[in-house]
């Protein structure tokens, strides 16, 4: 297989801009960022453990802050990237955050769904 240097793009199925995806993305970002800290600190209230050994280092040692702080270097990583990206392809880094974090929700909810 080779390539001639020529990219096909494909359309999106509806009349989205990049710029729209990329925001709604965010707002998806945000959810499940809160999702994921407030399923996790109820789990561990709940009795439960924090499976990644980063996070759960960094709840022992700092708590709420420590999660959040965590988070906020996750964003900012993203948001310090994002120009590097062509405007078409920018809504992958938000993706990229969002969907790990809501798969966590998940995970986090049918957890806490076996104990209680």
């Amino acid at each position: 297989m080779s390539s001639d240097g020529a990219y096909s793009h494909r359309a999106l199925p509806v009349d989205v801009t990049a710029l729209a995806l990329e925001r709604l993305l965010w707002g998806l970002v945000a959810l499940s960022l809160i999702g994921d800290v407030a399923t996790t600190f109820l789990g561990l209230h709940l009795g439960l453990a924090e499976a990644n050994p980063v996070a759960r280092s960094a709840i022992d040692g700092y708590g709420l802050v420590g999660m959040l702080a965590l988070k906020a270097v996750a964003v900012g990583i993203g948001v310090a990237c994002r120009p590097l990206l062509p405007a078409i392809y920018r809504p992958i880094i938000p993706a990229g955050l969002a969907v790990p974090w809501a798969i966590a929700v998940g995970i986090n909810l049918y957890t806490i769904s076996t104990i209680v």
